[in-house]
């Protein structure tokens, strides 16, 4: 999300598509219905003619046939389904059902949209579309690395000749990293999957903060780069323990993120002002491009036939950006490959 600045915008739009999420009580989890037939759910394990072994218990408490995660398919079990998870979730499509037959609008249950499950994972649109970006990933990373060391020339010490190679090898690794964890989230959401996915979108944020302030101001010399990245890493790093082992704060989690992303953001919208690069265009398409996705996350409209809301959309829309960005990221490297060969020669 940065070709410079690309690669902020959306790192920028994409930490924010899941550090910004609803948190507080949701029309659906007030509804009376909705709490009576969780209640009566873990009273009985039915919803209906629909009934789970797990919630089923013994005189002494204790799930009758033993665990309820021996008692689950193999592909469920990591998922962390329990009674409660599966009174939600069939409460919940009873309770839609019921206001679209009065005519309703879907509302949100604790916080989320009402989803449907596609074998155990919550939101699969989502899903597939976070696993095509985290593979867009990695195909631009490898291609970078292929353009770098089979395409063009190296030093003498078969060093190359672009200032930011490790740089951008980094983003790379935590870009897909991020992707992977966000994919992992939308299939399950606890607590655990809920802190790696915020965890690896806040690095993955500041570092780009990093790399925005190290390429547009052309700074190449490591003890430079060193005082610039050190205390960003630190308050990042401070940040993110913060958030796993004190308290997972969404306010300040928000706030935090937008100051790194807007920051960036101006950064890279000078850059692409003042430069003369030639492939700055693709920098502003990222940028416009980025910029329009994330009225998505505004609008928040509900899921098509309980699949497809504005959060997959924009990752789809992540896509081609993706794409976009790594392309802009090559001919950088292109570009100031000759300019330092030029001045070899």
């Amino acid at each position: 999300m940065t070709f410079m600045a690309q690669c902020h915008w959306i790192a920028l739009s994409f930490a924010l598509s899941f550090l910004v999420r609803v948190l507080n009580a949701s029309a659906g989890d007030s509804d009376p219905l909705y709490k009576a037939c969780i209640e009566q759910c873990e009273k009985t394990g039915c919803v209906g003619d629909k009934c789970f072994q797990h919630c089923k218990l013994s005189s002494d408490g204790n799930p009758i046939g033993g665990p309820w995660y021996l008692q689950e398919p193999l592909y469920l079990r990591w998922k962390q389904w329990d009674c409660r998870s599966d009174c939600r979730y069939h409460c919940m499509l009873a309770r839609e059902e019921e206001r679209e037959e009065l005519g309703d609008k879907p509302v949100k249950y604790h916080g989320k949209w009402p989803f449907r499950r596609v074998y155990g994972i919550q939101e699969p649109v989502s899903v597939a579309l976070a696993t095509l970006n985290l593979a867009m990933q990695f195909h631009g990373w490898v291609s970078f690395l292929i353009l770098l060391y089979y395409k063009l020339p190296l030093r003498p010490d078969k060093k190359t000749f672009y200032e930011y190679t490790g740089l951008w090898h980094i983003y790379g690794i935590l870009a897909m990293n991020a992707w992977f964890w966000n994919a992992v989230f939308h299939s399950r959401d606890v607590d655990l999957t809920e802190k790696l996915d915020y965890s690896s979108g806040v690095a993955l944020l500041g570092f780009t903060l990093i790399l925005a302030i190290l390429r547009a101001f052309n700074v190449r010399d490591e003890a430079a780069r060193v005082m610039i990245a050190a205390p960003l890493m630190a308050f990042v790093t401070t940040h993110i323990l913060y958030l796993n082992f004190y308290k997972l704060d969404y306010g300040l989690n928000m706030k935090v993120c937008l100051t790194m992303g807007i920051a960036q953001l101006l950064l890279w919208t000078v850059w692409a002002g003042v430069t003369h690069h030639p492939s700055r265009w693709k920098l502003w398409v990222v940028v416009v491009g980025g910029a329009l996705a994330m009225f998505l996350e505004i609008y928040d409209f509900p899921p098509y036939w309980g699949f497809v809301d504005a959060h997959a959309v924009w990752h789809a829309l992540a896509i081609p950006f993706t794409y976009l960005w790594w392309s802009f990221v090559k001919d950088d490297s292109e570009f100031r490959t000759s300019a330092l060969m030029k001045k070899v020669k």
